[in-house]
């Protein structure tokens, strides 16, 4: 690997950058009004704000293993839907990325997802030149959190339209789908947080050994203007829970100095946090190489 990593305990981490989306404005900040969430995230023609889909690579000198968390958007929109999104893989896209650390998809041993929804698990496959799905990660493992497959497999209304099919479908099939409980332990100093605001079982990898600690946001905490309590997206099915939820890991984020990874921040990849009597703001913020 070329790259140099962000070493803690026995694991090795890399930034992984699979493109650039939008969504809009008014859902990512809820009850928040334009005139604040503008001012931090600024919005373009149609109201939509720019979104990274930033993955981590993690390899282990230990197991041997190499994890990905997530893999982003994938290819298999059609030009309407890649429109709406606004995808650009000009910027980064996952094999791109992968081939800059000198490793393939083959490589990677297995898969941690946060969650199902498209943005997060849509490169698990694409469409070869018959057009038929096939996995792009053929030796991974996907690990899903038990209680969010059965949010996965039987959605509700408003969540449907995020658990697309050409998702779903394949990692169902699969005899690579592996579902683990809540506050899994991959191996030592790779454990994982549950949160259910966004969405059922959603789990937060956490990275850790006596020096530092580093937690993959994913959509508890998708950008660093989310970081104020009320601050909750449109697209939480629970947003009250969101509530309580971060305000019981941003108290333990300022109390530690957790390093807190991005995934969806397009210009802001790593940040700490601070505590000033229940209000939470940004203390200080790194490019993923400051940690190296």
């Amino acid at each position: 690997m070329s790259a140099k990593p962000v070493v803690i305990g026995d694991l090795e981490l890399y930034k992984i950058e699979t493109g650039r989306f939008k969504l809009d404005g008014g859902a990512m900040f809820g009850v928040v009004p334009k005139t604040l969430w503008n001012k931090r995230i600024e919005a373009d023609e149609k109201n939509r704000i720019p979104m990274a889909t930033r993955c981590l690579l993690i390899k282990s000198n230990k197991t041997d293993k190499i994890y990905l968390v997530d893999n982003g958007c994938g290819d298999k929109f059609n030009e309407k839907m890649t429109g709406i999104y606004s995808l650009d893989y000009d910027h980064s896209e996952i094999h791109r990325s992968l081939a800059s650390l000198n490793l393939k998809a083959d490589d990677i041993t297995d898969i941690i997802f946060t969650h199902l929804h498209f943005d997060h698990c849509g490169g698990t496959t694409e469409f070869d030149d018959s057009g038929k799905l096939r996995h792009c990660f053929p030796n991974a493992t996907y690990h899903v959190n038990k209680r969010h497959w059965q949010t996965a497999i039987k959605p509700n209304a408003r969540e449907k339209a995020s658990f697309l099919p050409e998702n779903i479908d394949p990692i169902k099939e699969s005899e690579q789908l592996n579902l683990v409980p809540d506050r899994h332990t991959f191996e030592e100093g790779l454990t994982t947080i549950n949160a259910d605001g966004h969405t059922i079982g959603q789990q937060l990898p956490f990275i850790y050994d006596e020096n530092r600690s580093l937690i993959y946001t994913a959509d508890l905490l998708p950008t660093f203007a989310h970081v104020p309590l009320p601050w909750v997206m449109g697209y939480d099915m629970h947003p009250l829970q969101t509530l309580k939820e971060k305000d019981l890991f941003l108290k333990d984020a300022a109390k530690q100095g957790w390093y807190l990874y991005l995934e969806h921040d397009a210009n802001h990849e790593i940040i700490r946090v601070k505590d000033q009597e229940g209000k939470y703001s940004v203390r200080d913020h790194f490019l993923f190489e400051d940690l190296a």
